[in-house]
C-alpha cells in the first residue's frame, strides 16, 4: 500500500484550490470543472470534497446562496446534496455521501460556493483584496 506523501497532499489542495477558485471566477465552466473531478480516485474526490466544504465555510455560504447555487449546477432539487446545501444552515458532508452522489454534491458545493465567493469579491474583497485566489489571471491552462 503507498502512502501520498505530504507534498502531494499539498499540491493536490493546491490543484483543488485552483480548479475551483477558476469555476467561481468564471475561468473555467463548471463541465470541464467536473471532468476534472470525475478523472479522479474514489479516495480523492473525497478529499476534495472536504477541501471545497472547507472553502465553502469561508466564503459563508447561505440557504439563499445554496438555492442558487443548486439553480446553476444542473442537480436536481430533490438530490441529497442538493437538500443538504439548502438547509439553514446548511450540511456539509459531503464526502460521507456515497460515491455515485459525488459528481452532484461537487457540481452543488462549486455552485453555491460560486455564488458566495462572487458576493465576497464584489463586497468584502472589492479594490483591496491581497486573496491570491481572488486574483487569478485571465489565461489559464484549463484541460
Amino acid at each position: 500500500m503507498t502512502e501520498t506523501s505530504s507534498d502531494d497532499s499539498h499540491a493536490y489542495r493546491r490543484e483543488t484550490e485552483r480548479v475551483v477558485n477558476e469555476i467561481a471566477q468564471g475561468l473555467r465552466t463548471l463541465d470541464a470543472g467536473v471532468g476534472w473531478f470525475s478523472a479522479l480516485a474514489p479516495s480523492r474526490r473525497q478529499a476534495v470534497l472536504q477541501e471545497v466544504t472547507g472553502y465553502a465555510m469561508q466564503a459563508h455560504i447561505t440557504a439563499a446562496d445554496g438555492r442558487a447555487g443548486v439553480a446553476r449546477s444542473g442537480v436536481k432539487p430533490t438530490a441529497n446534496p442538493s437538500v443538504m446545501i439548502c438547509m439553514d444552515p446548511p450540511r456539509y458532508g459531503f464526502a460521507g455521501l456515497p460515491a455515485a452522489e459525488h459528481v452532484n454534491a461537487f457540481r452543488v458545493l462549486v455552485s453555491a460556493f460560486t455564488i458566495a465567493d462572487t458576493r465576497r469579491r464584489e463586497s468584502y474583497c472589492k479594490g483591496a483584496c491581497g486573496h491570491a485566489w481572488h486574483n487569478l489571471p485571465a489565461a489559464t491552462d484549463q484541460p
